[in-house]
């Protein structure tokens, strides 16, 4: 085990962890277990990958489905998160 693949690019590891933390407040995507994504803003998250989330959609087969002020979302339904552009379409 060199460690080869951790020297790429400018030379500095980032762990899922540092990822996870540098996220905080930003906007993301978290995609559930049962296929369902839910689209705001990460609020915070705990070793479980708990979540919280502000201004949250929830999204199913890609239609908007309901939207909530706040979210929490169990970790173990938890499939992957993802960070995603700021596409602010208000049209309400």
């Amino acid at each position: 085990m060199s460690g080869a693949g951790a020297e790429r690019g400018s030379g500095t590891t980032k762990t899922p962890a540092d990822f996870l933390k540098s996220i905080r407040g930003r906007p993301v995507v978290v995609k559930l277990n049962s296929g369902v994504d839910y689209r705001g803003i990460l609020a915070c998250l705990d070793g479980y990958m708990n979540i919280a989330m502000e201004q949250t959609e929830e999204y199913v087969n890609g239609q908007l489905k309901n939207k909530y002020g706040d979210a929490f979302i169990r970790g173990n339904n938890v499939l992957y998160i993802s960070t995603t552009k700021m596409a602010v379409a208000d049209g309400a």
